[in-house]
């Protein structure tokens, strides 16, 4: 308490924790030697000067002065708060008080849950109990790292209190193992004060099915399928069946614990087919609808490709030499390979550009054909009638043996003959 106007004597309230020390001091502005005494709540004399008249040893004496009276308190209990008189002998005589505070931190911290094991779904109870503070404590819930709220109830006794909150809590197969805190906040607790709980909730299998074969997972008629059935819950499941909706499992199909292996699988094996798993809270199933495709087609033999390339390089080689004796408008042909090993070692790297340029060499190579052959044809024609022309070229016939054709003898013939060549004038001659 402050000092009035004129008041030269003052002090200061005190809060302490229960258990602990506290000190009072009686303080005077401008002392001039009077008297100082500190008094209890109930007026009796703690100290007067540096004399202790009261016999209760937990009061010591820290420091006297004319300015000062100083008192330490140790141990303090619940039973020591109150106001403390400090006393100045003047004329008139002055007083001020000090009040102490004494906090009382929660004495016991428990937390309760209605159900030690839940299910999920179900909401359950859970309690948290301060006891005996002072002042009331203040209770926070948490489930894991998320703050919950409850709903808190005070209860006071002699001077003390104590909460009681609860809280309502639906929980999910996730809160498994999730602790659910009990957390107080009073000013007599420095740090974190708490008590905790673990969640148990029972729940239902979940179950998952994997493909363990084949596995680029694309099923065809004349392989194998094997699929593995997993189910994890709470409790954990202790049997899992495999079933075909709608439909009898194939005589060849093989269970085997959570695995299901179909052999040489085809078109009659088409369906869903279902893992179920069970415990005591529920069951649960998945589905895998099978698909059985054709199988693969042959791929033709290497032999096919070969033939299919020997041929055309022949007729592109043909074409090249006929048309290298013509005019050179098909340039493009002399690019082709001229053998089946030239081809074998093109660098077949871009497929593409390959495949559009052979299509034009193609086209370039049927045309250069259709002339090649048109100009052969035509120096076979020729050739033809030059050498016809060359063996008939004409038949000279003359009168100069004609006396000899009409002659009856040799001598005759000579006679007419030589007749013949005196008359070389009257000759001509006939082209046939």
């Amino acid at each position: 308490m402050t000092p009035g106007d004129g008041q030269n004597l003052f002090t200061k309230d005190v809060t302490v924790i229960e258990g602990e020390v506290a000190t009072i001091s009686c303080q005077v502005n401008k002392s001039d030697d009077s008297v100082i005494q500190l008094l209890n709540p109930n007026r009796q004399t703690i100290y007067f000067r540096d004399f202790r008249p009261l016999k209760d040893s937990r009061f010591q004496l820290l420091n006297f002065s004319s300015s000062e009276l100083k008192v330490s308190l140790t141990n303090v209990s619940i039973s020591d708060e109150g106001r403390y008189f400090c006393q100045l002998y003047t004329d008139p005589p002055q007083e001020s008080y000090t009040t102490i505070t004494v906090l009382v931190p929660p004495r016991n911290l428990m937390i309760d849950i209605q159900k030690d094991t839940a299910v999920e779904g179900e909401e359950i109870e859970v309690n948290c109990t301060a006891m005996a503070s002072k002042p009331a404590t203040t209770i926070r819930w948490f489930k894991g790292n998320k703050e919950l709220k409850g709903k808190s109830e005070v209860e006071e006794w002699s001077d003390m209190y104590t909460v009681t909150s609860q809280l309502m809590l639906k929980v999910h197969k996730e809160d498994d193992g999730v602790p659910v805190i009990c957390q107080v906040e009073h000013p007599a607790v420095t740090g974190n004060l708490q008590t905790q709980r673990y969640l148990e909730v029972q729940y239902k299998p979940q179950v998952h099915i994997q493909m363990t074969y084949p596995l680029q997972g694309l099923t065809r008629e004349g392989d194998a399928l094997e699929l593995t059935c997993e189910a994890i819950g709470k409790p954990q499941p202790v049997m899992v069946t495999w079933v075909r909706v709608d439909d009898e499992m194939p005589q060849h199909a093989v269970l085997s614990g959570p695995n299901l292996f179909i052999n040489n699988l085809n078109k009659t094996d088409n369906g869903t087919y279902r893992c179920e798993a069970s415990n005591i809270v529920g069951k649960a199933h998945s589905d895998y609808m099978l698909y059985v495709y054709d199988p693969p087609t042959t791929i033709p033999p290497p032999t096919t490709t070969t033939t299919t390339t020997t041929t055309t390089t022949t007729i592109l080689t043909i074409i090249t030499d006929t048309a290298a004796t013509t005019e050179p408008a098909v340039h493009g042909l002399t690019q082709l390979p001229n053998s089946a090993e030239e081809l074998d070692s093109e660098d077949l790297s871009d497929s593409r550009a390959g495949e559009e340029g052979a299509i034009r060499a193609v086209d370039h190579a049927v045309i250069g054909g259709v002339v090649a052959v048109v100009v052969f044809a035509m120096l076979c024609l020729l050739i033809i009638l030059g050498r016809y022309f060359a063996r008939h070229k004409g038949t000279y016939f003359t009168h100069e043996a004609k006396g000899a054709d009409d002659a009856a003898d040799a001598d005759t013939a000579i006679i007419n003959a030589e007749g013949g060549q005196n008359n070389s004038e009257e000759k001509k001659e006939y082209f046939i």
